[in-house]
């Protein structure tokens, strides 16, 4: 069994959106944290509807774990300290990823040549 990946909000929007480049990721081990889950709900239900909104998250909450408080300093800190253009989410996220020794899947061009950072272009 290789290295269990966190995937962002980028690959879950991929893989929404029928992107097959992504869709092995969701057949292997895989975590995301509950704000990233919420990220992802809020973008489904903005562009689609409550109803697909819900259903993907009914999907992906048995692969989301919490997120604390401190992780969220944490990942705010980081992200003052990279300087560079990452959003709460992306930044909690990867903190979250590096801390559990876990590959960081993502698109983000900003978290392109980042350790512990799987990169898949589109």
């Amino acid at each position: 069994m290789g290295q269990i990946k966190f995937l962002d909000t980028y690959v879950l929007c991929e893989i929404f959106q029928g992107n097959e480049k992504y869709f092995s990721y969701i057949e292997d081990d895989f975590v995301v944290i509950d704000v990233i889950l919420a990220e992802f709900y809020w973008v489904i239900l903005r562009e689609y509807n409550e109803a697909t909104a819900r259903y993907w998250l009914s999907k992906l909450r048995l692969n989301s774990l919490p997120c604390s408080l401190e992780l969220m300093q944490k990942g705010m800190a980081y992200r003052k300290k990279i300087k560079r253009n990452l959003s709460f989410f992306d930044a909690v996220g990867y903190t979250f990823a590096q801390e559990n020794n876990m590959l960081f899947v993502t698109g983000d061009k900003e978290f392109q040549s980042l350790p512990g950072v799987e990169f898949v272009s589109k």
